[in-house]
């Protein structure tokens, strides 16, 4: 049904103009299933809009003429809505953890590092790693080089160095990239979850009762006097 001329007015001044909204003397027409009318004095189109029970819309302003169209224009507002509410949810944001390392940092809490950096590229994140220097340690940069270069390898398999190490003020600056895309990681999560939950129920029906709750039959054997 063609839009009510009060919500017309109130609607956002972003949308396109609608029926006694345009302003011109003549429009380029196009109809409801894109077939080129032609030039046509707005009146014109509007009664045509109002014959067909559709909405006159001006979809290119900027045309010579402008060009409408002939359409619902609340269903093409809903159609609309719903694309870009779909857009969204199949939008990804890429994020960046940091994890921050000493030079000389021990073997276990290297090992635990890495296991963050293993989860954060898992997940499709970048990671950001820093190597904080202090005192004599800024003396020392290929310190904070090898052990990049060591997290680098040992990681291989998960992600790539983005940006190559280097100096940032008292900091030594690593970015690494996952090779899986973000939303390659979280469809892997999401079916991850689907199988373990669609494994809960197996694991956790009773047995089978074959053999196991079978009555228990004893047999006396007479021994002779």
């Amino acid at each position: 049904m063609p839009t009510d001329l009060r919500r017309t007015k109130e609607s956002n001044i972003s949308e396109p103009r609608i029926n006694d909204r345009i302003r011109v003397p003549e429009v380029r027409l196009v109809g409801p299933n894109g077939e080129q009318v032609g030039i046509v004095r707005v009146e014109m189109a509007l009664q045509l809009a109002a014959e067909a029970d559709l909405d006159l819309v001006e979809v290119a302003p900027m045309a010579k003429p402008p060009v409408a169209k002939l359409m619902d224009f609340g269903k093409y507002k809903y159609e609309a809505a719903m694309k870009a509410r779909e857009a969204r949810k199949n939008q990804v944001n890429t994020v960046i953890k940091e994890i921050k390392l000493r030079p000389k940092i021990d073997q276990h809490d290297y090992a635990t590092k890495k296991g963050h950096v293993e989860r954060f590229l898992k997940g499709g994140d970048k990671v950001k790693v820093t190597i904080m220097f202090r005192g004599r340690e800024q003396s020392r940069p290929e310190l904070g080089f090898r052990l990049l270069q060591k997290l680098a390898q040992d990681i291989a398999e998960l992600g790539v160095v983005e940006s190559a190490p280097k100096q940032d003020g008292r900091n030594m600056i690593m970015v690494i990239a996952p090779t899986k895309k973000k939303s390659e990681a979280m469809a892997e999560q999401r079916r991850r979850r689907r199988e373990e939950h669609d494994a809960e129920p197996a694991a956790n029906a009773p047995a089978s009762a074959d053999g196991l709750d079978a009555p228990t039959t004893e047999t006396t054997e007479a021994t002779p006097a």
